[in-house]
């Protein structure tokens, strides 16, 4: 506890719903031991060009057909000069713009999916309500600082912790949370780290948190500034505020500077800073120890990816847990798992940055003159080239995810599938005419964000 944790986290992407389903939360006790608002994408500002703005909104757009999605009708009339805009068909975008929510799983009388969402929530908290939580049902919680740890001679694995008040901790296997430190994972086991900051250069953020807003949006503002990017995220009780840079191109002070002179309300709290290498662990798992969160890597929260990257080691660890001892193959399989994920996450965050068409300071060049992974370079391809955007190995980002982004940093592709030529222009005409009177109509139905949150509280 005298340690404390990096605390900015505070944004979170729709799995975090199953997890506390199956944990048994409900979402009321959630949203008032959090804060918690609702969260239906993330608007990227300025990240194509200055002054424009884009969605990725959770949830599907438009209607797919058999063996075809929705966006290559629209590819067909973009290339015919007859183009609606793409988030026109995002019911997420329309309600997130609007300023509305409610629990929605079909649009009424159709088949088409209603809203996904996920929160935005006081990151605190929530750590404070499953420890809560965990020691009701039984776990036992000892408080102590880690003052050496003792490995086996023979095999190298932990056998114990030595804590500050003299305590020795005794295990078979440990979890590493102890954040960017890694003290097991790292500095006792040497795992060794594989380094991505050629392809993500910020290493650096802010923090700070501001007042609250009257009206809490129900979405993310990621604003693109001249070496970095800005977060905005409305909570019930406050706003958290951050910027991420790169200290190559903007010094510690600047950063601070601008991001006190960007805050939407009144500061509340000192501005915090957190020095970061963005990389992976070369294994998660190692000997008889599974680093978790920070410990086992960093990605810069663009995606908000940071918390479900624990949720999704900790449910990997479940249905893998060691029974009979710990297993060669259970451990070769844990980090394939860990390090097929991480690397599409990856992927995904620097495609924002490398399709960028800014060109207005240092660092905007470089993020688009930069090498990029070829496992990106091919999605890049293939999207240019056909319209195909692939989702491989079940990795976290569905194919509309990777659609918007594309289409939000200015790639259209050259080509859509030939499937799309069976509608007749009259009849795609009809197609969108009938999604946009469907989606309108929905989202005017819809409660405000703010009653539907003051009847959570009221319940």
């Amino acid at each position: 506890a005298e340690i404390g944790t990096v605390g900015v986290g505070e944004a979170s992407i729709p799995p975090i719903l199953h997890l506390n389903g199956a944990l048994g939360i409900s979402e009321k006790e959630f949203i008032e031991a959090t804060g918690a608002t609702i969260k239906l994408g993330i608007e990227f500002e300025n990240w194509r060009s200055q002054g424009h703005s884009y969605m990725h909104a959770f949830g599907e757009i438009g209607k797919d057909f058999p063996f075809c999605e929705f966006y290559h009708f629209w590819l067909k009339a973009h290339h015919a000069n007859n183009v609606p805009d793409f988030w026109d068909f995002s019911l997420n975008y329309q309600a997130a713009k609007a300023h509305k929510f409610a629990h929605l799983k079909h649009i009424p009388n159709t088949q088409l999916a209603g809203l996904h969402y996920a929160y935005h929530f006081d990151a605190t908290r929530y750590g404070e309500f499953l420890k809560e939580l965990a020691q009701s049902r039984g776990v036992k919680r000892i408080e102590g600082k880690i003052e050496s740890v003792n490995q086996s001679h023979q095999s190298g694995h932990i056998r114990s912790l030595l804590l500050k008040n003299g305590e020795q901790i005794d295990g078979d296997l440990f979890i590493d949370c102890t954040g960017l430190r890694a003290l097991l994972i790292e500095q006792t086991l040497n795992t060794g780290f594989e380094d991505w900051s050629h392809w993500l250069p910020c290493d650096s953020a802010v923090a700070v948190q501001s007042e609250s807003a009257t009206d809490a949006i129900p979405y993310t503002r990621s604003i693109a500034k001249d070496s970095g990017w800005q977060w905005q995220i409305p909570l019930q009780h406050r706003v958290g505020n951050g910027l991420v840079y790169s200290s190559r191109f903007l010094s510690d002070e600047a950063a601070k500077q601008q991001l006190l002179d960007n805050l939407p309300a009144k500061q509340l709290t000192e501005p915090r800073f957190i020095k970061f290498k963005t990389g992976r662990r070369l294994k998660q798992w190692h000997k008889n120890v599974v680093s978790v969160g920070l410990a086992s890597g960093f990605l810069e929260p663009l995606e908000s990816t940071s918390i479900h990257l624990i949720q999704s080691a900790v449910t990997r660890l479940i249905k893998l847990f060691p029974h009979n001892g710990i297993s060669e193959a259970l451990v070769t399989e844990f980090n394939k798992q860990s390090v097929i994920e991480i690397e599409h996450i990856r992927d995904f965050i620097i495609l924002h940055y490398t399709l960028t068409a800014r060109e207005d300071s240092p660092f905007w060049r470089q993020c688009k003159q930069m090498d990029i992974p070829d496992s990106l370079a091919h999605k890049l391809k293939l999207f240019k080239q056909t319209g195909k955007a692939v989702r491989e190995n079940d990795e976290l980002f569905a194919e509309v995810a990777w659609q918007q982004v594309f289409i939000g940093q200015g790639l259209i592709p050259e080509d859509y599938n030939s499937i799309v030529d069976s509608l007749s222009s009259e009849q795609l005409n009809d197609l969108f005419s009938t999604l946009k009177t469907l989606i309108t109509s929905t989202v005017d139905q819809l409660p405000t964000h703010k009653n539907f949150l003051a009847k959570i509280k009221k319940a």
